[in-house]
């Protein structure tokens, strides 16, 4: 016999839809180029403050949404490999996956903010490094969104298979934010937190001032640091 439980808090389920949508947008935004590069660059900024979000998130959230109650130990990866990990949030397996893709996308968005293009487009944070940290930074870039991608793959595969073949549909629960699991489950485990206003709240604060540090605080923290050039008073135009 099962039962349905509230699993996925509203803003952890916003983070993953808005996430993916901005990752295809921004690789969208790239491919084409010209006047979207710019939006490239907006994009990247709102995926570092979805990243900022999720990692606050996950000590403050909801039960499920916590990095503690899914973290891939060493004990919880060897128990779900011989069977005999019992859980309702991400498996170990499943927790490897989602921390591998914040990871990459951490880095994807991090060299970003640096990166230039040697025409018209340059990372918020360009200014802070010299050219050739740049072009290097921006050479990991381009790398690392093919490792991003293979993620990506290896995400999708995995929910095809858990669909098919386990019968576990795992997108359901990611819109509803309900999942179906066995009764003597949920009460053995299911010990749900609500996500909470002020908690919610307070990460949007946070996650908000990084992107605004990063965009407008940055370039008006540089201006400020960068010397005054002055005219000479005996200078004709």
């Amino acid at each position: 016999m099962k039962v349905t439980i509230h699993i996925w808090d509203l803003p952890h389920r916003l983070f993953h839809w808005l996430l993916a949508a901005s990752v295809i947008a921004a690789y969208v935004t790239a491919t084409i180029g010209g006047e979207l590069i710019d939006w490239h660059g907006r994009l990247g900024i709102f995926i570092l403050g979805l990243l900022v979000f999720r990692i606050v998130w996950g000590f403050i959230g909801s039960t499920h949404s916590r990095f503690s109650t899914f973290f891939p130990t060493f004990s919880r990866l060897s128990a779900y490999l011989k069977g005999q990990w019992h859980g309702i949030g991400h498996n170990p397996l499943g927790a490897l996956s989602v921390i591998a893709l914040l990871a990459a996308v951490a880095v994807q968005v991090g060299t970003g903010l640096f990166a230039n293009d040697d025409i018209a487009f340059e990372g918020p944070l360009f200014d802070f490094v010299d050219k050739s940290v740049s072009n290097q930074l921006t050479s990991l870039h381009s790398t690392t969104f093919y490792v991003l991608l293979a993620l990506v793959v290896l995400h999708l595969i995995a929910i095809i298979f858990y669909r098919w073949v386990k019968k576990t549909n795992l997108v359901a629960p990611m819109l509803t934010g309900k999942k179906e699991v066995p009764v003597a489950l949920a009460a053995t485990h299911y010990q749900g937190k609500g996500f909470g206003v002020i908690r919610f709240i307070l990460s949007l604060i946070i996650s908000s001032t990084v992107m605004w540090g990063v965009s407008s605080g940055a370039s008006q923290l540089y201006s400020a640091q960068s010397p005054q050039q002055t005219v000479p008073a005996n200078s004709s135009f």
